[in-house]
């Protein structure tokens, strides 16, 4: 069925809607820039002056050309003592016609070293890579560990070669292109690789570099002698090609890329329809209260090829929308929150609908705005812990792939319910308009108010009234700002915050990346409590 919208673009709830998400754009427009930015106009200026380019300048000559390119976890380290962006790049871009992760080294953000959240992102972009079966490209210009916070990464920080070992033993070819210094837990990366490109010159890897060598050994080496390229390709065998520039690196990464005769297992897409409604209006759906419910076929229309949607028990459950359709030629099953709040109706509608989908071998599509599983006596009465145990078993067991869009609310256990992060989503993206905590702002506020009110009469003493209300304006303040997408994209609880006009080509790179590796369902699932 092709979907019909109710939204009038030039109605003025529309408009106000449309105002409010284009302010919060801006905002993130503003975050993004910091990450673009790297270390800053002086250290982009002596990093050019040294005759190198500069990581996304590396990234956009390796690519095809006008190809895209899906980064992720830009904001990570928002909010931090770090600069946002986390000094490295991450992201999925097509090389010869194969998509690759790419990660890069940002050698303007103090000296490319790996802070807490490089670790972290970099772990990411490794299980993406493993998960989705993409060839993974290093560009390497890294000085290590930040040592002033070695205690946050040298133990965990050990995973990154564990993960490249890993990827090469699953088939999954990892390359290495360095350019300038790639030192002591850097020089690991090319070490673990299964192809290596070195730049003449440039290059410089090893584990102690000369003023260590000089403490740890008394022995006089240069840089040339202890780690340069040339020595790496004609005498330790380290570098298996010795590039004479930059621009020389990326044609023999290309050329690697070229040889893999890598292959997609997964199905081919079909015809591809744009939708009939339109996407721009994406920017106009989501209310600026997230109290006030919106429809999520308004979204979906605007998504979808050719905006339509086979529902499935329409009827039934009526606050989660379920149903079939295509996305950039891709089936697909969608599971939206209507109403906010799931009961029991709907969480069974939900077990049943991804089981289904794991027998089409057919991947799911989260589209959350919800404030939870309904409480109160008659809910727990009638079963709402087991129904939304059953959707949760269902969502935990699923083995086709799971992407998710945080549009507005995701509070509670329905963040569980429709795959948030915990569930490993293959993706994960937010909207500028989402809200994520273990529940909303004053409801939280309110029960530690009940709580401590209980307490203090229960010891014969009398609540103290403008203590309380100082207590319920910090916490609401607090949970207001720690459930924001800033917040949340900085501590890589997803992998972006996306302008939703953007949804559907996000969505469509998704989809293709997970065909990379076979899509098939469950075998089985858990015990379902009836």
């Amino acid at each position: 069925m092709t979907l019909k919208t109710t939204i009038d673009p030039n109605g003025p709830e529309y408009r106000e809607r449309r105002a409010a998400m284009l302010a919060k754009l801006a905002g993130l427009d503003a975050e993004h820039a910091k990450a673009l930015a790297g270390g800053g106009e002086k250290y982009v200026t002596r990093h050019h002056k040294r005759g190198k380019l500069l990581a996304r300048e590396r990234i956009e000559l390796l690519l095809d050309p006008d190809s895209p390119f899906l980064e992720l976890s830009p904001l990570a380290a928002w909010g931090s003592d770090f600069p946002v962006g986390a000094s490295v790049i991450t992201g999925i871009g097509v090389v010869e016609g194969v998509e690759c992760m790419i990660v890069a080294n940002d050698p303007t953000v103090r000296g490319g070293s790996s802070n807490p959240w490089t670790v972290k992102k970099s772990f990411r972009a490794s299980d993406i890579a493993l998960e989705n079966r993409l060839p993974v490209i290093n560009l390497v210009e890294s000085g290590g560990a930040d040592l002033p916070t070695q205690k946050e990464i040298f133990i965990p920080g050990g995973r990154m070669f564990r993960d490249l070992t890993r990827l090469s033993a699953a088939g999954i070819p990892t390359i290495a292109l360095v350019f300038g210094n790639s030192t002591a837990g850097g020089a690991y990366i090319p070490g673990m690789c299964d192809h290596v490109v070195m730049v003449k010159e440039r290059a410089k890897v090893f584990l102690g570099g000369p003023p260590l060598v000089k403490m740890a050994t008394g022995e006089e080496a240069d840089d040339e002698e202890l780690g340069g390229a040339e020595m790496h390709a004609r005498t330790s065998g380290l570098a298996d090609y010795m590039a004479v520039d930059e621009a020389d690196a990326m044609r023999l990464g290309r050329q690697i890329v070229k040889r893999l005769n890598h292959r997609k297992p997964g199905p081919a897409p079909g015809p591809v329809e744009e939708p009939v409604l339109d996407p721009e209006e994406l920017a106009g759906i989501v209310p600026e209260d997230l109290k006030t419910p919106f429809d999520p076929r308004e979204v979906i229309g605007r998504i979808v090829d050719g905006s339509r949607f086979d529902e499935f028990k329409p009827l039934y459950g009526t606050s989660l929308v379920t149903g079939w359709a295509r996305l950039h030629g891709y089936p697909i099953g969608i599971l939206a929150n209507a109403q906010g709040v799931l009961f029991g109706a709907e969480a069974q509608k939900a077990a049943q609908f991804i089981q289904l989908a794991n027998q089409a071998d057919t991947p799911l599509l989260f589209l959350h705005n919800t404030t939870g599983y309904m409480v109160g006596k008659e809910y727990e009465q009638s079963g709402i812990i087991k129904h939304g145990a059953l959707m949760i078993n269902a969502v935990s067991n699923s083995r086709v792939p799971h992407l998710t869009v945080v549009m507005g609310a995701s509070y509670g256990a329905g963040n569980y319910g429709m795959c948030g992060r915990a569930y490993d989503p293959r993706f994960l993206f937010t909207w500028p308009s989402a809200k994520s905590a273990v529940m909303g702002p004053q409801q939280l506020a309110g029960v530690l108010s009940i709580v401590a009110r209980q307490a203090t009469e229960a010891r014969g003493q009398v609540y103290d009234e403008a203590q309380d209300a100082a207590m319920r304006e910090m916490v609401e303040t607090q949970i207001e700002a720690e459930s924001l997408p800033y917040f949340l994209s900085g501590r890589l609880y997803d992998d972006g915050v996306i302008d939703p006009r953007d949804t559907r080509t996000v969505l469509g790179l998704c989809l293709s990346v997970v065909h990379n590796a076979p899509v098939q369902g469950a075998d089985g699932f858990g015990v379902f409590r009836m």
